[in-house]
């Protein structure tokens, strides 16, 4: 799950050293681009920006909410229906960006069991089976027609791959991953998509096929990123919770939320904080402020609560 591809920038947006969803002022750092900046406040907005963000107060009617979350599933089946496997880049980035995934092992020998929940069509765990030949990955998608682009992948091999159709929030992962089992979930761009009364649900739900000292990273849009000031009136469905033209809904997280989020589901915090970069578009001349959320959480050992 990410954003659709309205939502997109023209040119080339990117996301740290991470190329991150195709296209995807305040007190900033100069417009560099290629410029990352860690946060552990979030941005400031410019005046006009401020005038926007609080003058949204007329919300999507509830009627349509509720059909937006009933049709939530069929909207992203839809959205990859549209753009197959061609909408995102593949994430060679996130073994630079979470050491984790190489180095979290008790012994060198050891073969990383990894779930990445969210798993779109595959563009974050085939770059890691092509470089690390000793993971099995879990693979799972809200989209049942995502998940067969990922097993029709040449990459895709039963013997280091299983993927699956779930609903992290009413679905059990038990059902396909042995409870304790993970040493590491990736959940990159989809805890947004989830409707935030039911974002608990998605979180302990990992939590029980993640291994005692097992670790989550997470990376996802934040506060006052440029795609939460681009939507138009009429598109706000709560507090930071907006609707995109496609009917897929997209959270901007506040890191405050998100400890509170991941502490209430049992986790503890390693790591919390807004990555700010600022993108240029050279052919419209063009500079926007991008923030994203970068955190990491693990599942205490039964001697960390003792």
């Amino acid at each position: 799950m990410a954003l659709s591809k309205n939502e997109s920038f023209p040119g080339d947006m990117k996301v740290t050293a991470p190329q991150e969803e195709m296209g995807s002022k305040g007190e900033m750092a100069p417009c560099v681009a290629g410029q990352n900046v860690s946060m552990t406040t979030a941005r400031v907005l410019t005046r006009e920006e401020l005038d926007k963000i609080s003058g949204e107060r007329t919300l999507v009617s509830g009627f349509k909410q509720m059909k937006l979350e009933t049709d939530a599933k069929k909207n992203w089946d839809l959205f990859y229906k549209r753009n197959t496997t061609n909408f995102f880049k593949d994430r060679h980035w996130t073994t630079r960006e979470f050491e984790e995934l190489k180095a979290c092992r008790e012994f060198e020998s050891q073969r990383l069991v990894l779930l990445e929940a969210g798993c779109g069509v595959g563009n974050c765990i085939f770059p890691l089976l092509e470089d690390d030949l000793n993971i099995f990955v879990y693979a799972c998608d809200f989209s049942p027609r995502a998940v067969e682009f990922v097993k029709q992948n040449p990459l895709y091999c039963p013997e280091r791959c299983c993927a699956f159709q779930c609903d992290l929030t009413k679905d059990d992962l038990r059902t396909n991953v042995p409870e304790d089992s993970v040493d590491v979930v990736t959940l990159i761009f989809v805890l947004s998509a989830v409707h935030p009364d039911k974002m608990k649900l998605a979180l302990q739900n990992i939590f029980r096929v993640l291994k005692p000292g097992g670790i989550v990273l997470f990376r996802d849009y934040g506060l006052y990123d440029h795609a939460m000031l681009r939507f138009k009136a009429g598109s706000k469905l709560g507090e930071n919770f907006y609707v995109r033209q496609d009917g897929t809904r997209s959270y901007f997280f506040c890191k405050e939320f998100l400890a509170e989020l991941f502490a209430d589901a049992g986790f503890s915090s390693v790591a919390n904080d807004y990555v700010l970069r600022e993108t240029v578009n050279k052919k419209e001349g063009l500079c926007v402020p991008r923030v994203f959320l970068q955190s990491k959480f693990t599942k205490p050992r039964q001697s960390d609560g003792s």
